[in-house]
């Protein structure tokens, strides 16, 4: 925002690290990077800086201004270039060079290219070179590896302050020495914070090891002495928010007619031009553009347009005031607020098809291998060929082109308890025939099922836009991009006139909760009712709470049905279902009973799915004709997400992260009360609450006297779902509400609840719980901004549930849930979508290729023998992209699967100008590989099964017939294949083409 008000400004952010002072435990990587970055642009600007910090990042002590200078990397356009001398730096500098640059630190190098996520940007940068020398640096996007934008310098800086503070003895700093002759301003509640963390740092350590590390008290206080601090309230009037007044464009003209009679200046500032262009339109005025603030606060005469982002507008003091009106005020919740730090974190739907190397893998003819590589071998003449190792039953391996990959599909991550097939397919043929003719059954019934879904009417539901912008409006965030898709994508559905059958994933605290309540709010206000179905008590309890908040300014009843609500309130919300008069109900499965009766229920919001079975799920969705469904979950049942890929249901998947979301840190230990209690004093230290939990109720008493023992100065309440309703709510909400510093409990808090302080979980005997149960349950910390830790304490040593662990840990990014979901549907299997089977069909070509065959099928598009065979090319020449050009193995690998699964030559011709964005020009033999990649498409469609270039003749061999007859002496044939002769010193493709046009005449 203030950039946007003054574009020549350098706004820089100086973060605080996210651990506790002294617990010896690394900060996330990502705010280690930008406070290294912040640093050395401090120590080397030559002009004015704006810096935004908080009280206890200012008392870190920090490496000299010399040193954070000193250290960084400076690439230049036409400066020399040396591989090796910059991977050892940039190790040096804490980089990982074997990581796709998608996330802070990683670089990959590849022949022409290399790609690099300097710490403190906001992007990947792409390097090209050529001859020793630099030839262009460009910031790309990391998932279409698209040139954003060209730089001509780029300094690539430390991960970590601390690389450059060396040894603990070396002479350190404070920020103030970056910034001598800066202003301080603080704001209104900075010295708060500064004593709280100050007796923070105090408790953790001795003096002299604290002032080592730290800012001490006296050296606060002087510094404070050169603050101004703000006032707590700013002396403006706000602007009406026009976006909840009944007829908006009408009172924001008046407004601005009012605005010109009193002679003030009107400014409209929205953060995007399309947002412009709309308060243009509602106002019926035209705004002169400005590039920043002070040239529109000048401006004279007519109404004034700033590109910013305002929350809201406001009216300055004066005779003439300036009046800003925002495009929240006039627009709601349909303002745009771009989030430069947002990122999607998970890569789930990334080439979904493609398999990596190691996975378990279906080859279409020869069954379940795993695939083992690749295979670089000499074929003679000095020229090689790159194979894919496949690896069977019995110790045989496969070796086949890359092009076969169209053949070859991911089945799951991990071999587990699978058993491969023989290398001949003779254990595939029987499952796969039995396989597909179900496929064929499925495919009929989901083309039934769509049909049906489209024939069938529901209301229309639009909300009353004031109304439902006042609702929107006491969200006190910003929505993140996928959050708002989703949003869009119910409400389209409500307003579709069919009944809406979607699944909305989102990992644990991405907020789909919002988009629940948004779709709620625009049923209910368009006079319909909504039923809200939750799988355990307590999370009814918090729903209930979070409905009553947003929706009671409305004067919309929400009622509530579960074993916590009392009898005289069940009663009563029961007669306003029936009587239209309670709009909303949140509640478990007692909304299924018998006596409960709706008057309009139009919504049916079904939380965490995953939690209710498929007999209960039918009996809910079916709850009235006609009725809308909105399905919940972080980790997807194996079916649901199944369903959603083959497009049984809708799916939105919220894959982008609240913008301050950290990863949770996981760790795996042995379980011990010395490892508990560290892990449970560690949280109260910082002021923070904690979960501890066992997997049976009478595990909970023995655990609560070991840990009384080791630290009884812990306030502990215990939970689990044996007691009364009343008490577990008591008990619930007297840790909510900061009581205790411990919840003792079983997995009954594995659902949505939300609590912001409580920032550590501790998972006893972890191994006796599923994946997605302890992937929801670390869901439950880090819901702020403040760093969390899950510590999953085990007494199994066995390798499987040490495997099924270390998924967890793999996973420990925001956004993980799908990730998540999908291993736990390559182990399980996802059942048979038509009935309650858990296992079936899926299981024989795994989800990725059944959801793919199933959709071809129902499509009736599925010429089977397309998917059976792949044109042999036998060329004189390397099929293949050089290892000089592409280094990474995983690379390669992915453009080989990718080019395999190209039905078309634009597809492809898409790929190859990626392909030579992201490593450089493409080299002779990678121009060879996708030429050879056109000819195989060219192939399939004419039905060449084989094509041979010899140095005779080129033969091709076509399918029983497909050869088109033709008269040219040129040819000869021999039933299914034809010969062509001439022209044999030219190069093979244009020998190939000579072939083609001849059989076109």
């Amino acid at each position: 925002m203030l950039h946007s008000l003054d574009p020549s400004l350098e706004v820089l952010v100086f973060p605080r690290l996210n651990t506790l002072p002294f617990d010896g435990l690394e900060p996330s990587r990502e705010i280690a990077g930008r406070r290294s970055s912040v640093l050395r642009r401090l120590a080397r600007s030559k002009k004015p800086v704006f810096l935004v910090s908080t009280a206890e990042a200012i008392m870190e002590r920090l490496p000299l201004p010399a040193s954070s200078a000193r250290l960084s990397i400076s690439l230049k356009v036409g400066a020399g270039y040396s591989e090796q001398e910059l991977k050892d730096r940039l190790e040096a500098l804490g980089y990982d060079l074997d990581e796709e640059a998608d996330y802070p630190g990683s670089a990959l190098f590849h022949g022409m290219t290399f790609e690099v996520f300097p710490a403190g940007a906001l992007g990947p940068f792409r390097i090209e070179h050529s001859g020793g020398v630099i030839r262009r640096i460009a910031g790309v996007d990391p998932d279409e590896h698209d040139v954003v934008f060209d730089a001509e310098e780029l300094h690539i800086d430390p991960m970590s302050e601390r690389i450059a503070l060396g040894g603990k003895r070396v002479q350190r700093a404070a920020l103030p020495d970056y910034c001598e002759r800066a202003r301080w301003i603080a704001d209104a509640g900075v010295s708060g914070h500064a004593d709280s963390w100050l007796s923070t740092i105090k408790e953790a350590a001795g003096r002299r090891e604290a002032e080592r590390e730290y800012l001490g008290p006296a050296d606060w206080k002087r510094l404070t002495r050169r603050m101004s601090s703000l006032p707590r309230k700013a002396a403006f009037t706000a602007t009406p928010d026009f976006s909840k007044v009944a007829s908006s464009r009408k009172a924001l003209r008046a407004f601005v007619a009012d605005t010109e009679r009193a002679g003030s200046r009107l400014l409209f500032v929205a953060a995007v031009e399309d947002d412009l262009r709309a308060m243009e339109r509602m106002s019926g005025i035209k705004a002169e553009r400005f590039a920043n603030w002070n040239e529109a606060a000048k401006g004279r005469g007519g109404a004034g347009a700033l590109l910013a982002d305002f929350d809201t507008g406001f009216i300055g003091s004066g005779r003439k005031p300036l009046v800003v009106v925002t495009a929240t005020d006039v627009l709601g919740s349909r303002a745009h607020h771009p989030q430069p730090m947002a990122r999607a974190w998970s890569s789930a739907f990334d080439h979904p098809d493609v398999p990596e190397r190691d996975a378990v893998v279906v080859h279409l003819q020869r069954g379940l291998a795993v695939l083992d590589g690749l295979q670089t071998f000499d074929v003679g003449k000095g020229s090689s060929r790159e194979m894919i190792r496949l690896a069977f039953a019995g110790d045989d391996a496969v070796l086949v082109p890359p092009a076969d990959l169209a053949l070859i599909w991911p089945y799951a991550a991990e071999l587990g308890k699978l058993a491969l097939d023989r290398a001949d397919g003779s254990t595939w043929w029987t499952r796969r025939t039995k396989a597909e003719q179900e496929i064929q059954t499925a495919a009929k019934a989901l083309a039934k099922h769509i049909a049906q879904r489209r024939r069938r009417r529901a209301p229309k539901l639009v909300a009353p836009g004031p109304a439902y912008e006042r609702f929107v409006a006491r969200f006190p965030y910003f929505t993140t991009v996928d959050q708002a898709k989703a949003i869009r994508d119910v409400l389209d559905d409500l307003a579709s006139g069919h009944p809406m059958d979607r699944v909305v994933c989102g990992d644990v605290g991405f907020g789909k909760t919002e988009v629940a309540l948004r779709a709620a709010a625009a049923v209910a206000l368009s006079g319909k009712q909504v039923a809200v179905v939750v799988p355990t008590t307590v999370l009814a309890r918090q729903h209930v709470a979070t409905f009553r908040k947003r929706f009671a300014p409305l004067g919309i009843e929400v009622g509530s049905l579960s074993r916590a609500t009392s009898s005289p309130e069940m009663k009563e919300t029961k007669e306003g279902l029936r009587s239209g008069k309670v709009k909303v109900v949140v509640g478990t499965q007692a909304i299924a009973s018998k006596d409960v009766k709706f008057a309009k229920l139009s919504l049916v919001i079904i939380d965490e799915e995953q939690h209710f079975g498929a007999a209960e799920k039918a009996k809910l969705s079916g709850l009235a004709k006609g009725v809308h469904t909105l399905w919940m979950s972080a980790t997807p049942i194996p079916r649901t997400l199944a369903a959603g890929l083959a497009g049984f249901r809708e799916l939105s998947v919220i894959a982008s992260p609240p913008v301050h979301r950290l990863p949770v840190a996981t760790r795996i230990a042995p379980l011990s009360d010395a490892a508990i209690a560290a892990a449970l004093l560690r949280e109260q230290r910082r002021h923070g609450q904690s979960f501890l939990i066992c997997p049976r109720i009478q595990d909970l008493d023995p655990m609560l006297a070991r840990v009384q023992s080791m630290a009884p100065e812990l306030r502990i309440v215990c939970l689990h779902g044996k007691l009364p309703a009343d008490e577990i709510d008591d008990r619930m909400m007297s840790f909510v509400e900061g009581e205790a510093d411990v919840l003792l409990a079983t997995n009954i808090v594995e659902s949505g609840l939300d609590i912001p302080r409580a920032n550590t979980i501790v998972v006893c005997w972890p191994e006796k719980f599923g994946l997605a149960q302890l992937h929801q349950l670390r869901g439950r910390v880090g819901r702020g901004g403040t760093r969390a830790f899950a510590y999953m304490l085990t007494e199994s040593s066995s390798e499987q549930s040490g495997r099924r662990l270390a998924v967890l840990e793999e996973f420990s990014r925001p956004g993980a849930g799908f990730a998540i979901s999908e291993r736990d549907l390559d182990l399980r299997g996802a059942g048979d979508l038509l009935s309650e089977r858990q296992s079936g069909h899926v299981q024989v070509f795994g989800p990725v290729l059944y959801s793919h065959l199933l959709k071809q099928a129902s499509e009736k598009t599925n010429d089977r023998s397309a998917d059976l065979w792949v044109p042999d090319l036998n060329l004189p020449l390397a099929d293949l992209l050089p290892r000089s050009y592409v280094q990474s193995e995983s690379v390669r690998l992915e453009i080989y699967g990718r080019a395999a699964r190209c039905r078309s030559e634009d597809d492809l011709e898409d790929l190859e100008e990626e392909t030579s964005r992201r490593f450089g020009r493409l080299p002779s033999a990678g121009r060879d590989f996708f030429a050879a990649a056109r000819l195989r498409i060219d192939c399939k469609r004419r039905g060449i099964v084989r094509l041979d270039v010899g140095p005779e003749a080129v033969a091709a061999t076509f399918l029983p017939g497909r050869l088109p007859k033709s008269r040219a002496r040129s040819l000869e044939r021999d039933g299914d294949r034809v010969f062509y002769s001439d022209n044999i010193h030219e190069p093979p493709f244009e020998r190939i083409e000579d072939l083609l046009d001849i059989l076109d005449e």
